[in-house]
Parts: structure tokens; sequence; C-alpha cells
């Protein structure tokens, strides 16, 4: 379901907007606490069985390590809760919410109490050109979810403005490729899709002990 956050791997790859630096020299960049990712499930998604679309959020904490010189040698690292998934309420009845928030957390789909924590690591990073101010990415990494890691692939716009790293973008992520079956209900006749999309907004600012 996530990641990605997962993914505030694209903010590795604004170092090429940014100007040069030192050979060698690294920088570190926080997330604040305005990051998140958002999960979108509509009515054929791991929650379709409610009969309504739903959108479920989590706040990201990590921490992006640059190279301005060789983007190469930049990384980043982000991890959260399984358990600070919420579902947002935002299209759907309210009296819903509570049923497929216990459902997303159990056994069925994250079993956040067995999984805890998901994390994504970033491999690499290659640029698809620029969007005005903001650059285009493509960013290869490792996602941990409920228990298994397996690579994935985040599109972003990442933009730099002094000491303030910011990016928008999504993945999918397959369930079934980290060992979640996909919700099936109503004796079967609703079957859920596999692959969900993940979207996030993400903020972080140059820290004084990089």
């Amino acid at each position: 379901m996530v990641h990605g956050r997962l993914l505030v791997a694209p903010l590795l790859a604004v170092s090429v907007a940014a100007g040069p630096t030192r050979a060698g020299q690294a920088e570190m960049f926080r997330l604040d606490g305005s990051s998140q990712v958002v999960i979108h499930v509509g009515k054929a998604g791991v929650f379709g069985f409610a009969g309504h679309d739903h959108e479920i959020a989590a706040p990201v904490t990590g921490t992006v390590t640059v190279d301005r010189a060789d983007l190469t040698r930049s990384r980043v690292a982000l991890a959260f809760e399984s358990g600070a998934l919420k579902v947002t309420g935002r299209g759907e009845p309210a009296g819903d919410v509570p049923e497929v928030q216990r459902v997303m957390l159990s056994d069925r789909v994250l079993d956040a109490d067995r999984y805890p924590r998901i994390a994504f690591t970033s491999r690499r990073v290659s640029s698809g050109g620029q969007a005005g101010r903001a650059l285009k990415l493509s960013i290869e990494g490792d996602l941990e979810l409920h228990g298994v890691t397996r690579p994935c692939l985040v599109t972003a716009l990442v933009t730099l403005v002094e000491d303030t790293l910011t990016a928008e973008g999504k993945a999918e992520v397959k369930q079934s490729d980290f060992g979640i079956e996909p919700v099936t209900a109503a004796g079967g006749t609703v079957r859920v899709k596999d692959t969900v999309e993940v979207t996030f907004e993400i903020r972080a600012t140059r820290s004084s002990a990089g």
C-alpha cells in the first residue's frame, strides 16, 4: 500500500538544480512535520468492499544526505509506523471510517502489530528534464512493507529554494508483491484491485548537522 513515502527519495536529485559544491561535501536535510504520504483507494481498491472511495494518510520522517557534485553518492532514509496510517474520511460516510481503519491495520491487510515499520531507502536517481523550476525525476529504491522488501519506482517533481527541499509525486505499489492478499467481500463477488496509488508531498530543511 505504501510508500513511499515513500518516497522522500526525490529530494536527492534536487541538488542538480541547486548549484555546485565541493566534491564530497555532504549536506543533510531533515523532513519537517508537514511531510506526508497519501494512499488513494477507489471502489476497486483495497477497501472497495465498503462501496466508497478512501483516502489514507500518514506523516513521514527521515533524512536526506546530498552530495551535489555526485548524486550517486547521495542517500535517503525514511520510516514510519504502520499504525500511523489514518483513514481521513474524505469522500465516504463518517460511520464507515472506523471499520475501514480496523480492517486496514488488521492481519487482513497491513497486520500492523506484527509489521509495525514501513521504510524506504533510495538506490538510484535519474533526471527526466525540467518542468518550470522543478526537476522531473525517476527514483529507484527499496520499499520495506509487511516484512518484505521489494524494489519501488517513484516519479516526482522536486524544487530547491534556499535551504528548503520540496517534492511531490507518486508511485504504484502492488500489494501481492509484499505478501498482502487483496481484500474480497460479499462472498467473493467484490474483488479489490491489487495495485494502489500513492502520492506524496514532502518538505525538508537543511540541518546544521549536515
